[in-house]
């Protein structure tokens, strides 16, 4: 099978042959399994390049050369989106290295987490050894509010190796969910047993990619 394979990467015919066939059975594949629709792309790219990138995707572990140039694709997208349009929402992955031991830092990193309460979801926090900490800081809100958050702490002194992950997200407001909580210990109406809380929503964040 495998020099089977090569002989078709090869030979040029055999690729024509494999190219016609796809565009035989691709619409078959669109029918049947309408939500894996794909389109096919031919690149040309020299043979050095070529063998620099199946050796990037063989140590990244991709099974495939379309596996790796949709991801790389879908970064740059990513990115390029991320400086457009800045007024959009997100969700964000914020990790930086600082020493405990730098005067008032940790709490002056806490403080600014809870003035933005509303941006921080969750905070992993490791000891790296004796001086050293790592936290990363899940996020999510306006791009702009998090790039500012993002910054106002990385900028403080003693913190060092900042690196911030932004996923530019649509707020889905048509899977908006309501949530009662009830507590026994309140007077609550004849039809529930217990007091009923206000009912409150989440949102659902979809990313764009």
């Amino acid at each position: 099978m495998l020099n089977t394979l090569k002989w078709i990467a090869n030979n040029q015919f055999a690729k024509r042959l494999a190219h016609v066939l796809f565009d035989l059975v691709h619409p078959y594949i669109l029918l049947r399994y309408p939500e894996k629709s794909v389109e096919r792309i031919t690149i040309s790219i020299d043979s050095v390049l070529a063998e620099e990138f199946d050796k990037l995707i063989a140590s990244r572990g991709y099974k495939n050369r379309s596996e790796a140039v949709r991801d790389l694709v879908r970064s740059h997208l990513e990115a390029q989106r991320m400086t457009r349009a800045p007024a959009g929402h997100c969700v964000a992955n914020l990790s930086y290295v600082y020493n405990h031991h730098e005067r008032d830092l940790a709490e002056r990193l806490t403080a600014l987490q809870h003035d933005q309460h509303d941006l921080t979801v969750a905070t992993l926090h490791a000891h790296l050894d004796h001086d050293n900490c790592l936290e990363s800081v899940i996020l999510r809100g306006t791009t702009s509010a998090v790039r500012t958050f993002s910054d106002a702490m990385m900028a403080q002194p003693g913190v060092r190796h900042g690196k911030l992950n932004l996923v530019a997200v649509e707020v889905d407001a048509s899977h908006h969910h309501s949530h009662a909580h009830v507590h026994s210990h309140e007077p609550a109406p004849s039809h529930v047993h217990g007091s009923v809380e206000p009912a409150y929503t989440h949102i659902h964040l979809k990313p764009k990619t």
